[in-house]
């Protein structure tokens, strides 16, 4: 298993940070190289919704399909995604700023890679995941902080 996990201090109400990462839309308007998401669940939001994200990766498209498998309104939300052999658990935390301002947004990611190539690969990838992690939480906070 590898685990990263970066945060980000977000000069927004934990409530605007929160829906960023956790409503699919504005998760997916937040983050640019997010080209498409087709929901394949009734639910849209909260646990159980289920969709595929297509994004640019590496000058690539990847699609990846998602579950929403812990929602915690304006806490955490967890995603949950089996892919390539690996099964990726990712969970955005949002509290309080360090100085009772702002927010505080934590994404903690853990690759659970079962087989074999994989769990060759995946260490492998641990700094280009770490990066793309990084991007994306910027452009949350950018996108949190002009709505907020």
């Amino acid at each position: 298993m590898t685990r990263t996990e970066l945060s980000r201090s977000v000069d927004a109400p934990a409530g605007v940070v929160f829906s960023t990462v956790a409503d699919i839309a504005n998760f997916s308007e937040a983050v640019p190289h997010i080209e498409h998401v087709e929901f394949l669940s009734e639910e849209r939001s909260g646990v159980g919704a289920r969709f595929r994200e297509t994004r640019v990766m590496g000058g690539r498209r990847a699609a990846t399909e998602l579950k929403v498998t812990e929602y915690v309104q304006d806490e955490r939300v967890r995603f949950v995604s089996d892919q390539g052999g690996t099964v990726w658990d990712t969970t955005f935390t949002v509290e309080p700023g360090p100085d009772g301002g702002g927010t505080r947004l934590v994404m903690v990611m853990e690759a659970r890679p079962y087989r074999l190539v994989a769990k060759l690969v995946t260490p492998l990838m641990k700094q280009v995941v770490a990066r793309a992690i990084a991007a994306d939480l910027d452009a949350v906070k950018a996108y949190a902080e002009a709505a907020g």
